[in-house]
């Protein structure tokens, strides 16, 4: 069984071809600038790189792209298209309207375009490329997971937001999160390594990219997030401003004479480590200036690690304690001086760093980076959002 997952941005397409039988990745690669000039694809099998630049002007020839590879006579990995059992979408926000993975059908894209806004930077895109898939693949069963899926298991004093509860029944307005197909990987394999059921566990996620967020999970379930009705609440990320007091907010809305679009299109643009640091959203620049001496890339990083380390903290007393901290996704498992960050000076929850083992970290496999005498398991775990993708696709089109 082969089940096809389609991860669609707003100019970008991501996809992976995973052979389910054994759970390992037949192809997978890119299609970026997506209606931009110099439009790229890349495509990755049989431990090959297909790299070029063709003009790719709508989701819907960036699909085609990718099935004409697939089936590629010299460098595909499947006869015809027909070999594709099903198609997995990532989709970010799922309102209360989905609170697991759905079937695609008419009515369940009606809804989708109802509730996009949620997630306005990423639900249209997903619209997009569910349509795009449609119109090649009309007849192979597509499934629809959301990031937020994971999170519905959170207790309502914790999603609930303290506003008129008439508006929360009326408009569904609370606290959902995001990357929870992450968060629940990485928690279902860090109890797998452990060796211990996952049920007796409370675990600490932390995927931390250019949109990152922490979870609570206790005995395999969710109990609080740090995003919140859309990605944009936690932590400060590359582009995202994070918490922020709403007064604040709108403050800022009327000295700069913004309506309240330009300054979500603010907030999730051009704040977080981006506008701290007036360097870059990348972690990997920002390290770079800090030391060279710039003293706002230095500064961005140690807001971001405080803000993470309090959510620690948070999710801790949330927990009733803590046994093992995850960092995932590309900051979470590359780099080491944010981990060291994070987790400076926290031995009160007897959690010690090896700084040897953390900088001298392998790369794409589970590894732990606590010193011996640390209370509490700290783990490296690669993500792999798309083979959740892949399990969910099969479970809920019933293709097992």
């Amino acid at each position: 069984m082969k089940i096809l997952v389609i991860n669609s941005g707003s100019s970008s397409l991501k996809y992976q071809l995973i052979d389910m039988e054994t759970e390992s990745v037949l192809a997978k690669g890119l299609c970026e600038r997506i209606g931009i000039a110099n439009s790229n694809f890349v495509y990755k099998a049989h431990g090959q790189t297909v790299e070029q630049q063709i003009d790719m002007p709508d989701h819907k020839v960036a699909v085609k792209l990718v099935l004409d590879k697939l089936t590629d006579k010299d460098v595909g990995v499947i006869a015809s298209m027909s070999e594709i059992d099903g198609v997995g979408h990532r989709v970010v926000a799922s309102g209360e309207a989905f609170k697991k993975p759905t079937l695609v059908t008419p009515e369940t894209m009606r809804v989708m375009e109802e509730i996009k806004d949620l997630a306005p930077l990423h639900n249209p895109a997903a619209i997009v490329g569910v349509k795009a898939c449609l119109s090649q693949m009309p007849d192979t069963p597509m499934v629809l997971v959301f990031d937020t899926c994971f999170h519905f298991t959170m207790p309502d004093y914790a999603y609930m937001y303290a506003i008129d509860y008439a508006h929360y029944e009326k408009y569904k307005i609370r606290r959902y999160g995001a990357h929870g197909t992450s968060h629940k990987y990485v928690a279902e394999e860090a109890a797998k390594y452990l060796g211990k059921p996952i049920e007796d566990l409370k675990i600490i996620t932390c995927h931390l990219g250019n949109g990152s967020s922490i979870s609570a999970v206790k005995g395999g379930k969710c109990i609080d997030t740090s995003m919140g009705f859309t990605p944009l609440a936690g932590v400060p990320m590359g582009t995202r401003s994070g918490d922020i007091d709403f007064a604040a907010a709108e403050y800022l809305a009327k000295k700069e004479n913004m309506d309240v679009s330009q300054t979500l299109a603010y907030l999730n643009k051009k704040c977080g480590m981006l506008g701290v640091s007036g360097v870059s959203s990348d972690f990997r620049d920002l390290s770079a200036a800090a030391d060279g001496g710039n003293d706002r890339a230095r500064l961005a990083l140690d807001m971001f690690a405080y803000a993470t380390k309090k959510y620690i903290g948070a999710y801790a007393a949330a927990l009733d304690g803590v046994d093992a901290i995850v960092f995932t996704a590309g900051i979470g498992e590359n780099d080491d001086r944010v981990r060291a960050g994070v987790l400076a000076n926290m031995d009160y929850l007897g959690v010690k760093l090896d700084a040897d083992k953390n900088s001298h970290c392998p790369r794409g496999v589970i590894a732990e980076i606590q010193a011996a005498d640390s209370a509490v398991k700290i783990l490296v775990i690669p993500t792999n959002e798309e083979l959740v993708i892949a399990r969910e696709t099969v479970r809920e089109a019933n293709l097992a």
